[in-house]
C-alpha cells in the first residue's frame, strides 16, 4: 500500500501538535527526543514545501507593448 503524500498544512498542524506537547514537559526524555527529531524533520519539510512554493510565484507586468509578461517572484531586499 502507498503512503499518503504529508502536506503543508499537515505537517504544520502536527509541528503545532509536537511544540504544545513539548512545552508541556510531560514526556519521557526519550519520548522528548523522538518529537524533536520528528519536529526537525516537519521543519525542513514545511521549509522545503515554500521555497518550493515561493519559486512558482509570479508577477504579471505589462511588457513594453502592453501585453503581460510573467516574472519570477523577487525577494524584498
Amino acid at each position: 500500500m502507498e503512503k499518503k503524500k504529508q502536506t503543508f498544512e499537515e505537517a504544520l498542524a502536527r509541528l503545532d501538535e509536537i511544540v504544545r506537547q513539548m512545552e508541556t514537559g510531560s514526556a519521557r526524555l526519550d519520548e522528548s527526543l523522538a518529537l524533536f527529531e520528528e519536529g526537525v524533520g516537519l521543519v525542513k519539510f514545511c521549509t522545503g514545501e515554500l521555497d518550493r512554493a515561493e519559486q512558482n510565484v509570479k508577477i504579471v507586468q505589462q511588457g513594453e507593448h502592453g501585453e503581460p509578461t510573467e516574472k519570477p517572484f523577487a525577494k524584498p531586499e
